[in-house]
């Protein structure tokens, strides 16, 4: 399929308790050839999400129902893969954070230009071709949740976006992904993964665990856990 039917066939579904805030941000959509629907609650928009499938939601944080992070958390229950603009008024930092480590895609403040949102959803939706998603992992590869390691392409990809990791890092996940939901102890981790004894360093699995959080974990729900005073474990993001 080239960028043109690609760019025909994107779903944008748009959220605000707001109607008229939504039908100009659909207008916006539909201007740039993309599909629009609109929605004024959060249970609606759950609704709508599982029935129309969009590629990626505009999703404001305060509805009068669901709150924007639990509407987030029933859509990708289902589907993963949606990416997620929210819209905020808020101007706390941490509530900025909250939506991204929930897993979020990107945000912008209210008020907004309306090609700001376009901007930030062209390059949401480059991610986000149809199709994409839909296409299950080879039956070989290791899946947890939207994490996907393919061990003969030796690619590694969360919620379709391909993950680059070190040699090192590599191994540490595949070990972690081999024990899901185990909690795995320091000198396992390292037997494991570098086949001999760092001679009770076991400061280099914390540091590894560190490395490979900042890129499997960065901006999404976390899914590798510390268990403390008993080592770390990796499970499907809740």
């Amino acid at each position: 399929m080239d960028d043109t039917a690609h760019t025909r066939a994107w779903r944008v579904l748009v959220v605000d308790d707001e109607p008229d805030l939504v039908e100009v941000v659909c207008g916006a959509v539909r201007y740039e050839g993309w599909q629009a629907l609109g929605e004024t609650t959060g249970l609606a928009a759950v609704r709508a999400a599982a029935s129309w499938r969009p590629h990626a939601i505009v999703l404001d944080m305060m509805l009068p129902d669901l709150d924007g992070m639990e509407v987030l958390r029933r859509v990708h229950e289902e589907q993963p893969e949606v990416r997620v603009l929210f819209l905020t008024a808020r101007d706390a930092v941490e509530d900025r954070i909250a939506g991204i480590a929930a897993g979020g895609d990107d945000y912008v403040t209210k008020p907004f230009s309306l090609a700001e949102v376009v901007v930030r959803l062209r390059g949401l939706l480059r991610r986000a071709a149809p199709g994409a998603a839909a296409q299950p992992p080879p039956a070989h590869a290791l899946v947890l949740g939207d994490l996907v390691l393919d061990d003969q392409a030796r690619e590694v990809t969360r919620g379709g976006d391909e993950i680059d990791l070190s040699p090192t890092e590599y191994a540490l996940l595949t070990y972690l992904m081999n024990h899901p939901r185990q909690v795995l102890s320091k000198a396992q981790i390292l037997d494991a993964v570098w086949s001999y004894d760092f001679g009770g360093q076991a400061h280099v699995v914390e540091l590894y665990i560190s490395y490979l959080r900042k890129k499997v974990d960065a901006g999404r729900a976390p899914m590798i856990h510390t268990v403390r005073g008993a080592g770390y474990l990796i499970k499907a993001a809740a």
